[in-house]
């Protein structure tokens, strides 16, 4: 089926999910998940394959073996393809792409061609058309210092803090995200993070 965006029921299912996160409230909502809630996302990947590559939808449930939190399920349905990320919440829609959580290996090479006056004068120049446009760039870990062995006073110093890099933009919930706009938002974010996306390709792999 084409992709139509996502139904209210969706929205209020994650609402309700966040005020009764249980095994209880999962199994006898499941249907609504997955009628409203996965399905629309698995045909959203199934258009953006062409694209982007083959995506995948996470799983729903949490992985609380090493966690305090003890609550079962999401809050949010999340797909991974080559071209990014994307995530539907009671909050709306989020979509990213780039370096997330990099390994030793790669943060290294990172730092490097960041480091590099080429390659790192080409991921500011990439970097400040993406602000421009109105995207977050960023990454989830970040040092207060300079790396070691690394100037603190070295010109892309805060590029080097990051522990790797990330493009994203995030909508509210709107009328347009039940309507097939929402995929018109998520192919710009995408589209907008390739030169990004080749970039780390070439200098970080």
């Amino acid at each position: 089926m084409a992709f139509k965006g996502w139904p209210i029921e969706a929205v209020e299912f994650y609402e309700r999910l966040a005020t009764d996160n249980t095994k209880t409230y999962w199994q006898e909502h499941k249907p609504v998940y997955e009628r409203s809630v996965v399905a629309p996302m698995e045909e959203l990947l199934a258009e953006l394959t062409e694209d982007f590559g083959a995506g995948r939808v996470f799983r729903p449930s949490r992985d609380v073996r090493f966690s305090k939190d003890k609550t079962p399920y999401k809050l949010n349905c999340a797909a991974h393809l080559p071209g990014g990320y994307i995530s539907f919440s009671a909050e709306g829609l989020f979509v990213g792409s780039g370096l997330y959580m990099p390994q030793p290996d790669q943060l290294e090479r990172f730092r490097t061609a960041v480091d590099g006056r080429k390659s790192g004068s080409e991921l500011e120049a990439i970097v400040a058309v993406l602000r421009e446009d109105g995207y977050d760039v960023g990454a989830q870990q970040a040092l207060k210092t300079a790396p070691r062995g690394y100037p603190k006073d070295h010109p892309r110093l805060a590029l080097l803090q990051q522990k790797g890099i990330v493009m994203s933009r995030s909508w509210p919930v709107a009328t347009w995200l039940g309507t097939k706009k929402s995929k018109d938002r998520v192919v710009s974010c995408l589209t907008a993070a390739r030169p990004l996306n080749r970039w780390l390709q070439r200098y970080v792999g």
